[in-house]
């Protein structure tokens, strides 16, 4: 099996919001797909590298954020490729429910005042759909890793293991000054939404004690895994309570 490349799609300038590409011999994976209308942003940079949209072998969705999910539909018309997802974020990705944001500080309820966590997309229905235990292998996709469960910042996040000892974790993790930016990019950050940060601090150590030494994410990045680290003892010192549902905004658009 070829070595992987990761390639970063960006989505919205300063690394604000990114998507990224699995690039092998053989194709490549899309993870994430952006806001709507990214799916011309994800054409380029294929084209760039010698790609076309039929070479997208999957896509797989970390979370149903409109910034995650966005294109999805519309790459997977582009593309013929399966849409991978977890069914904890299902209600989401088929509109039957608004999606809820748990804001994490200022920069988070300054972007939730933005128009783009509020985008309407394309509602979908994964055609792979992973439940909690499930841990889904990627090599019939031509890639050597593995997608799993990793709730914390919605129910339903999944992030990607490669044997090459990268990740890459959606919203987990953030990095950067105003959401992925302009200044301090290998400092590790909430990202601007989170649920449940000790379980996000959980799913974390765990990739690190996996093997996992550089993270790729939705905002920033990437990171190596001594600042996730120390980005997981930070999250330990929070209050439980700052989790808690009932300071979450809820998206009615």
């Amino acid at each position: 099996m070829s070595i992987a490349q990761i390639l970063r799609v960006p989505i919205l300038p300063f690394r604000m919001v990114n998507a990224h590409i699995i690039k092998t011999g053989d194709g490549c994976i899309v993870v994430d797909a952006g806001i709507p209308g990214s799916e011309h942003k994800i054409g380029k940079v294929l084209a760039r590298n010698g790609m076309f949209y039929s070479d997208i072998k999957l896509i797989i969705v970390t979370h149903a954020h409109t910034d995650h999910a966005g294109s999805a539909a519309r790459l997977r018309s582009l593309s013929g490729a399966p849409i991978m997802a977890h069914q904890g974020d299902m209600d989401y990705y088929t509109r039957k429910k608004p999606m809820t944001y748990c804001t994490t500080g200022l920069a988070g309820r300054l972007f939730f005042k933005t128009p783009v966590p509020h985008q309407p997309f394309e509602a979908f229905e994964p055609d792979i759909l992973m439940s909690n235990a499930d841990v889904m292998s990627l090599k019939d996709f031509g890639v050597d890793g593995i997608v799993r469960h990793t709730a914390g910042h919605t129910d339903g996040s999944i992030a990607v293991e490669l044997s090459s000892e990268d990740a890459l974790v959606g919203d987990l993790i953030a990095s950067g000054i105003l959401i992925g930016g302009i200044a301090f990019t290998g400092r590790a950050i909430r990202p601007p939404f989170e649920d449940d940060p000790h379980r996000v601090a959980e799913e974390l150590e765990r990739l690190v004690k996996s093997g996992a030494k550089r993270f790729y994410m939705g905002h920033g990045g990437p990171l190596q895994a001594p600042e996730v680290m120390r980005h997981v003892h930070a999250l330990n010192q929070l209050p439980r309570h700052a989790c808690a549902h009932a300071h979450c905004d809820h998206n009615s658009h």
